[in-house]
């Protein structure tokens, strides 16, 4: 395996350490302070300069699980703090009640730590809570008030978005727009008390109805919201919108680069405006954040939209977020996708602006070369077939060894016990041989890996014709690793494992949960009322569980703890489904590319 791999591959591109360089090199942020904490300029204002020469975050919102995606988010905020002796935040981006969950938040702790990524860093923990600064933002909505930057709107959703304009024609003034400041100030403050029903008012910043980007006419703040919240309980009926958020939460922690994807490009406008607002009012400490955007991860074969992951669990087309199949760092975990591969994975694809897809075949790739480098070797049979040698003497035991590892000899060397009886793959013998099979078949001679060169003498086959044992005779002198190892010359090589002493085992073999690049996508040929449902590209084939007999060390596997099937690729001890005693395998990823040319 270790010669299968091209020469390695550099890192690509990543256009946002280009603008960390210059701001550090301009000395953007040397006078940036940090008061430990989050906080408002005025907190911020007494205290020493910022130790931290750049500050990221990461920012979930805790209403479901990660996906691959968040990954390249996570390695890319944490990686720049790393890269720049900064500071990263985990910040969780829970301002909507009705979706966020205590599990949710969990999970996406332990995926972030399993990524390797930490928030203390330097005696400083930073992990935070959007709902902690609710009392801040609404400062920051009632100065907007006084200041004459927003003002209550009482229309209908439908009313306001009638009145909202298209990208060619204007938006019309909310009939509430002329509302006085005290006005504005008492409706908002009996909003907050809970004397309005949901929807019955809505706080909108005042901008510009005519504005050519429809994010900046009059946007919403605040809405009305009745709920339970799962950090501040009920204590507010009033919850921020993420737009207005968002930008707040960056500025009390002293964000100096807010890293989002995309679709948040149109929104920036609003963003800079809010913020500059709120610093001339003397609310947020300057320099404010800057948002810089990136392209989103897009990968063949996979759906990274949180809807349709819903629909997949939902519906039952997996068993759970956790599924192996499923493309959530869960599913990750437990299929035995290691961080180390997707650290290397996001280093190979780089960063940009531009929208591509990539194809999976670059994940699984790095996925391979750390692990080849990383797992120990061991031998499992998938499909076995018994061997008997008829010479060897019934009854009699001995050790082969078989190095761990062969790109390590300092991990040494196991043992495999030997015996008359063996299990084989059942590939490794045809009766009548293809052309150039080099296996066994009647006549031939192959070495058993680790042991002996055999000679096939015949096999055994049950009433309907089919094979169910094959024969031979070894060459005494030709074990591996002694003077003799090399008298005989063969061509084939076979695996296998003592009948007597391998341990059964589940073992489950996964495969890519859709069977096109693109689910759901239109196809060449497609009439043009046709509608593609994503569903109908699963891959049927995904996944399959089999009865394997694995080399008896494999027994005592721990759950997660991965190794290389020597022939097979690179399968996990199940971290859910394995017992002390009893692991059940997952494969990972084969040893080589395999997909459309049968595994």
């Amino acid at each position: 395996m270790s010669k299968e791999h091209s020469a390695p591959v550099a890192p690509a591109a990543n256009f946002i350490k280009n603008i960390v360089e210059a701001d550090l090199a301009a000395g953007k942020h040397a006078q940036r302070r940090w008061c430990g904490q989050p906080g408002t300029a005025a907190d911020h204002a007494a205290a020493p300069l910022d130790p931290a020469k750049i500050r990221t975050r990461f920012p979930p919102e805790p209403n479901g699980y990660l996906h691959f995606g968040h990954a390249k988010s996570i390695l890319l905020n944490f990686g720049l703090a790393e890269t720049y002796a900064g500071r990263c935040h985990l910040r969780f981006d829970d301002t909507n009640p009705e979706k966020e969950d205590q599990e949710y938040v969990n999970a996406i702790i332990d995926a972030v730590k399993w990524l390797g990524c930490d928030w203390q860093q330097q005696g400083e923990s930073n992990l935070y809570y959007a709902s902690n600064y609710f009392d801040w933002m609404l400062a920051c909505a009632e100065y907007l008030i006084s200041a004459g930057y927003a003002y209550v709107d009482s229309q209908s959703a439908e009313e306001m978005r009638a009145s909202r304009g298209t990208l060619t024609q204007p938006g019309k003034d909310s009939p509430f727009r002329t509302r006085s400041v005290a006005e504005n100030m008492d409706l908002f403050k009996r909003m907050q008390a809970g004397e309005f029903a949901d929807g019955t008012h809505i706080l909108r910043a005042k901008i510009d109805m005519a504005a050519a980007n429809i994010n900046l006419r009059d946007p919403a703040i605040y809405r009305i919201r009745h709920a339970t919240h799962h950090n501040t309980g009920d204590k507010y009926c009033v919850y921020p919108m993420y737009t207005f958020a968002h930008p707040i939460e960056d500025a009390l922690e002293c964000i100096t680069h807010s890293i989002c994807t995309l679709e948040f490009e149109d929104q920036r406008p609003f963003y800079d405006w809010l913020l500059e607002r709120l610093a001339e009012g003397g609310l947020l400490q300057r320099p404010l954040p800057q948002q810089i955007e990136f392209s989103r991860l897009n990968l063949t074969y996979v759906v990274l939209s949180k809807r349709k992951l819903i629909q997949l669990v939902d519906e039952k087309h997996v068993d759970g977020w956790d599924d192996p199949r499923m493309p959530t760092l869960v599913g990750a975990r437990r299929r035995g996708y290691s961080a180390e591969g997707f650290r290397l994975f996001a280093e190979r694809i780089g960063v940009s602006k531009n929208d591509s897809l990539i194809d999976y075949v670059l994940f699984e790739d790095a996925m391979r070369e750390v692990m080849n480098e990383s797992d120990q070797r061991r031998v499992a049979v998938l499909d076995p077939l018994k061997l008997i040698i008829d010479n060897y003497p019934e009854g009699q035991v001995e050790e082969c060894h078989a190095p761990n590892h062969p790109l390590h000899e300092e991990l040494g060397q196991r043992t495999m016990p030997f015996s008359r009886e063996l299990w084989i793959e059942g590939e490794d013998f045809q009766e009548v041989p293809q052309k150039g099979f080099r296996r066994l078949f009647p006549g031939n001679m192959a070495r058993l890996r680790y042991g002996y060169v055999v000679e096939c003498t015949g096999c055994d086959k049950d009433e309907n014709g089919k094979v169910i044992a094959v024969h031979c005779n070894y060459l005494p002198e030709t074990k591996s690793g002694t003077p003799g190892a090399d008298s005989v010359k063969v061509k084939g090589n076979l695996h296998w494992v003592s009948v007597a002493h391998a341990y059964p085992a589940e073992v489950r073999l996964y495969d890519r949960l859709f069977k096109v690049p693109a689910p759901g996508a239109r196809r060449e040929g497609d009439a043009p009322d046709i509608e593609r449902n994503f569903l109908d590209d699963l891959n049927p084939d995904a996944s399959r569980s089999i009865t394997a007999q694995l080399e008896p060390s494999l027994k005592e596997a721990r759950a997660e703890e991965r190794f290389q099937f020597e022939r097979h690729g690179y399968f996990v001890a199940d971290r859910v489904d394995s017992q002390p005693g009893a692991p059940v395998f997952n494969r990972t990823v084969t040893l080589k590319d395999s997909w459309g040319k049968g595994n």
